[in-house]
């Protein structure tokens, strides 16, 4: 694995930082607990303007990044749309990292 970005969510994921799948990401945004939410370039229409909407109301960096099963695997898990970062450094971390994908 090459890319930054999924080898640190490996990271976040190992150290039980982050939780994944639509449910436990609107429930930790909700609880205050997240620091940074990604979701799959490749989810629905639906599931990224609920995600928009629930972030900025909420105040959670929020970003589109790789496919369903790019983000699975590097959690070790099949596919996964919605991923929530409950660290704050490691959250630091990886916006960095996608701030410099995205110029």
């Amino acid at each position: 694995m090459n890319d930054k970005v999924l080898s640190l969510l490996g990271l976040a994921a190992k150290s039980k930082n982050l939780v994944s799948g639509g449910f436990m990401t609107e429930k930790t945004v909700k609880a205050g607990k997240a620091f940074l939410v990604i979701i799959s370039r490749e989810a629905s229409d639906n599931t990224k303007k609920m995600f928009t909407n629930m972030c900025r109301f909420y105040k959670v960096p929020l970003y589109f990044y790789g496919t369903a099963e790019q983000l699975g695997h590097s959690i070790g898990k099949e596919y996964r749309v919605s991923i929530a970062l409950t660290d704050e450094g490691l959250a630091k971390n990886l916006i960095g990292k996608l701030e410099c994908k995205e110029s």
